[in-house]
């Protein structure tokens, strides 16, 4: 980005007194900070003016259940594995987190939830994604979205373990886009002199930092047609699912969605559901005692599905909404900042907020349910696919995620 550029940006998002920070640099400075500019995508800063979001009506929507599935197993695992034979399924793990909450400084794909040999959560993944390839005998193309605080690691681990056995030459990666970091007087802040603080742009933007790695391009001359999102640190998911492919294309939705019963009504994961009319997400952290409390006409609990972060989606339908109808979301968070100190030889100190202190700017890949206008909520049983790690002990831990990968006879 040139200067030109850069100011003109500045001045349509209200940040001249970042410009004017930035017009004092020296030349080395000030080009390194034009160069950072490349990785960010300042449109997020309108959202920083945008109304709050207002929640439409909330109604229970239809899931396909265990039982639904299980009659129609058979027709569903055909026409899946069809689509898988023919190239129109990939893949795409959200790989660009680290484990700073398992006590790790790596990308969190690399953490070893082994006990008596090493086994690794990206492990994993290529395990699971081997089983459909085994069954099906056709590769899956794999995307994985790194960041840029992890890809050059998680690339160096992946080719020094040789993909744990998986055909490199179906593996894409790409680096996840940025968005800056605005302190709660709404100028954009500095991490340092040289600098601006900034975050990912959050797992709805996956498609985003696809097209900008020309990876949609990729797609389209390949055949591709549909794309498996999921998290990385689910170890037990099924990825590019055949029964769960062939039920959504069966179905005529644009997004599929696996979905578990909740362990209780609580649970932090989000509620499948329908918001005026049309397929949605309801946080969990959303849903009112109204809402929790609701029965369906069956009397059974209205919200009980919970989404699990895996997903199926049609990618003709997201060109057009990537690039017009994708809402930010605005996120209040503790951010270290420069911050002018005449104590400090340099001139400048870093400051580690002990309270949330500025606005994180990302996307949510559960937004896309409701922007492509169709979803088939599809049940799985969660102890056979469903043991994310988030923590390193307790719930949605390494511990529990342990716990549920013995039950099922993987050796540890």
């Amino acid at each position: 980005m040139n200067i030109d550029e850069f100011e003109g940006i500045m001045k349509k998002y209200g940040q001249e007194a970042v410009l004017d920070k930035v017009r004092e640099m020296n030349e080395k400075d000030r080009s390194r900070i034009l160069k950072q500019c490349d990785f960010l995508d300042f449109s997020f800063l309108k959202a920083l003016s945008a109304k709050e979001n207002v929640r439409g009506k909330i109604e229970p929507i239809r899931t396909m259940k265990l039982s639904e599935i299980s009659e129609k197993k058979e027709y569903f695992e055909k026409l899946g594995t069809e689509a898988i034979k023919s190239g129109k399924v990939a893949a795409l793990v959200l790989a660009g987190g680290m484990g700073t909450r398992l006590g790790s400084d790596h990308a969190k794909g690399m953490y070893d939830i082994g006990m008596t040999k090493p086994v690794y959560i990206f492990q994993r993944m290529f395990e699971n994604l081997l089983d459909v390839v085994n069954k099906t005998g056709a590769w899956v193309p794999l995307f994985i979205m790194t960041s840029l605080f992890n890809d050059r690691e998680i690339k160096e681990f992946l080719v020094e373990h040789r993909c744990f056995g998986y055909d490199p030459r179906y593996v894409k990666f790409f680096v996840q886009d940025m968005s800056p970091c605005v302190g709660i007087d709404g100028n954009i802040l500095f991490c340092k002199p040289d600098e601006f603080a900034m975050s990912p742009n959050g797992n709805g933007g996956f498609y985003s930092s696809m097209m900008s790695a020309g990876l949609d391009k990729y797609c389209k001359e390949n055949g591709v047609e549909y794309i498996n999102v999921f998290a990385v640190d689910n170890v037990l998911q099924r990825i590019a699912d055949p029964v769960f492919v062939g039920a959504t294309i069966d179905s005529g939705c644009a997004t599929g969605a696996k979905v578990v019963r909740k362990a209780d009504p609580g649970e932090k994961v989000g509620s499948i559901c329908l918001e005026d009319g049309a397929p949605s997400v309801v946080e969990y952290y959303e849903m009112t005692d109204e809402l929790l409390q609701a029965k369906d006409k069956d009397g059974e609990p209205a919200y009980e599905y919970g989404v699990i972060l895996n997903y199926l989606f049609r990618l003709k339908e997201m060109d057009g909404i990537v690039r017009t109808e994708m809402p930010v979301h605005v996120v209040k968070k503790k951010v270290p900042f420069l911050q002018k100190s005449d104590a400090s030889s340099t001139g400048y100190v870093t400051v580690n907020p002990e309270e949330p202190n500025a606005y994180k700017l990302e996307t949510l890949t559960l937004d896309f349910v409701r922007l492509m206008g169709s979803c088939l909520p599809f049940e799985v049983v969660r102890e056979y696919e469903f043991a994310p790690i988030k923590n390193a002990m307790g719930i949605d831990s390494v511990q529990s995620a342990r716990k549920m990968l013995l039950n099922i006879g993987y050796e540890l």
